[in-house]
C-alpha cells in the first residue's frame, strides 16, 4: 500500500527496460537499512550514503546504478524523505 506522504513523484522517470518508473516510494529505514553509514553523513544529504541507504529503502527497490542516474533534484528529493525520518517527531 502506498503512502502518498511518503512517495516522490521523479521529475526524470528512470527507465528499467521498458518500464518507465515515475514514482517511487521511501520506507522508514530500520537500523539493518542504515548499516555501513554513518547517521550523520544520511543526514547530511551525502551522496554516496544515500546511493548505499535508497536501494534498501524504496518501492520499487532502486538497483544502485538506478540511484547513481537519477536526476539531482530527484535525487533531493529522495533525501528530504530519507531525513524525514530521521528527525524526531514532534509533541505538538
Amino acid at each position: 500500500m502506498e503512502n502518498k506522504e511518503n512517495t516522490v513523484t521523479l521529475e526524470t522517470p528512470v527507465m528499467r527496460g521498458e518500464q518507465a518508473i515515475n514514482t517511487v516510494e521511501v520506507i522508514k529505514p530500520n537500523s539493518g537499512a542504515l548499516r555501513g553509514t554513518r547517521l550523520a553523513d544520511l543526514a547530511g544529504s551525502d551522496v554516496d550514503t544515500l546511493i548505499t541507504v535508497l536501494p534498501r529503502i524504496t518501492l520499487p527497490a532502486l538497483t544502485k546504478a538506478e540511484c547513481l542516474n537519477l536526476d539531482p533534484a530527484d535525487l533531493i528529493a529522495l533525501a528530504g524523505k530519507v531525513i524525514g525520518f530521521l528527525s524526531p517527531k514532534s509533541d505538538a
